[in-house]
């Protein structure tokens, strides 16, 4: 009988184990496109060489502390110094895909380095270009006008990131 307990005691213990372990491990927030891999070639569909519509993107991992997701896409190797593409805020931490071409229901757009308030896809006047998509995971929703350029989404963002995640893509035109 003694060794019928030992067993029991042993599988207490390797199950607390287990489950300790299991919340140990850190969830890392992650983002990706069915579209291209991480530093891999941009689709020309998604650049002004084709319709300039924004790619899909896959979102996983978001902590269950964040009240909102943001999100950057832009090229730090334009002639003129870093040129922003895309700037989205309020983004529901419960979502799981940027469908192509749309906005997530209920976020909010801000102004891109072309003053508009939309997607501008990769189009680079010379040679291939690097274009970071940025998510972050944010502790807050952020009370932003909607004409917000990204300088004014990073300074609300301050002290409120959670977590972040990037996802790279390359880009030159034919």
């Amino acid at each position: 009988m003694g060794g019928v307990k030992t067993i029991f005691l042993w599988l207490i213990l390797l199950t607390a184990f287990v489950a300790v372990s299991v919340q140990a491990e850190e969830v890392r927030l992650k983002l990706s496109s069915p579209a291209f891999k991480h530093a891999g070639k941009i689709p020309s569909l998604y650049s002004c060489d084709g319709s300039d519509t924004s790619p899909p993107l896959a979102i996983a991992g978001v902590p269950k502390e964040a009240k909102s997701l943001a999100l950057v896409m832009d090229d730090p190797d334009a002639p003129a110094g870093t040129w922003v593409h895309w700037v989205l805020w309020n983004i529901e931490p419960t979502t799981r895909e940027i469908v192509q071409g749309r906005v997530p229901h209920g976020a909010e757009q801000g102004v891109n380095s072309w003053r508009r308030k939309s997607y501008g896809g990769p189009c680079p006047p010379s040679g291939q270009h690097r274009y970071y998509f940025r998510l972050y995971a944010l502790s807050e929703r952020l009370d932003l006008p909607s004409n917000s350029t990204r300088l004014e989404l990073d300074r609300a963002m301050r002290g409120k990131i959670l977590a972040q995640a990037e996802l790279l893509g390359v880009f030159a035109h034919r």
